[in-house]
């Protein structure tokens, strides 16, 4: 199996376009909110991008898809919604793309909840989760429900614990100020913080992490953890395992 190499593409003030490669001059960008930037990238290392991954159809990730396929032609992998504009192929639950000129395929994941389409790529030890899943946290409910999330953080949860995972945003460390306020006691989330106020001292990315980390960490993959339930019943008395602890964790940090 060819080789995959993952590349962050800062865009905006804390956005991440992901560069796929695989040892060639061809190449994919998921959610390139900005086309400027990845055509600069192209330039500087002489690629030819031949698809674009769309996990949802927020602006900040296909605010540059029109341009770029104009300039390259590239395929254009996105969920069946109208909002979504140039995608050349639709794609749904357990569908299989292949990159064929990068040697790489990936499985299509649907995964609602920060949007009623989101959807998600998984493939040769990568999760590309757009904003549904973050490191030490998860996107805001905008379209779906607690429910929706909770199956969501459940069908992302069962992939491999190896798996990296690749989201679209820079939010590691308030993310992590929130789950302490959750689980101030987690031995694991007090390291994985430091480290991560460490990180960004030095100006360095957070993500990726691993699906092994968050399991340990993020609260929104552990709403049937003890300490997870407990912190949600402080706040909403009768509160139960899953999505009655997500709705309110959720809920906690969009006030927080």
């Amino acid at each position: 199996m060819p080789a995959i190499k993952v590349t962050a593409v800062p865009a905006f003030s804390d956005n991440y376009i992901w560069l796929i490669t695989s040892g060639g001059n061809s190449c994919a960008v998921v959610d390139p909110g900005d086309a400027q930037v990845v055509i600069q990238v192209l330039r500087e290392k002489d690629l030819n991008l031949d698809y674009i991954l769309i996990t949802h159809h927020h602006p900040d990730h296909i605010g540059g898809v029109t341009r770029l396929q104009e300039l390259t032609g590239a395929k254009v992998f996105a969920p069946d919604d109208p909002r979504i504009t140039g995608q050349s192929h639709t794609v749904t639950q357990d569908d299989t793309i292949s990159l064929s000129s990068l040697r790489l395929e990936f499985k299509v994941l649907e995964v609602p909840g920060h949007t009623s389409s989101h959807i998600a790529y998984v493939g040769h030890g990568c999760l590309f989760c757009g904003d549904t899943l973050f490191s030490v946290g998860c996107g805001r409910l905008f379209e779906g429900s607690p429910e929706e999330m909770q199956r969501s953080m459940d069908k992302l949860a069962a992939l491999p614990e190896k798996t990296q995972v690749y989201c679209a945003h820079e939010y590691t460390l308030s993310n992590c100020h929130f789950a302490l306020a959750v689980e101030p006691e987690n031995a694991h989330l007090i390291r994985r913080s430091r480290e991560v106020e460490e990180r960004r001292a030095a100006g360095l990315p957070t993500v990726p992490s691993s699906l092994a980390e968050e399991l340990r960490v993020n609260p929104f993959l552990r709403c049937r953890q003890a300490a997870v339930i407990s912190a949600a019943q402080k706040r909403q008395a009768g509160v139960g395992a899953g999505a009655e602890t997500l709705a309110v964790i959720r809920a906690w940090k969009d006030n927080f």
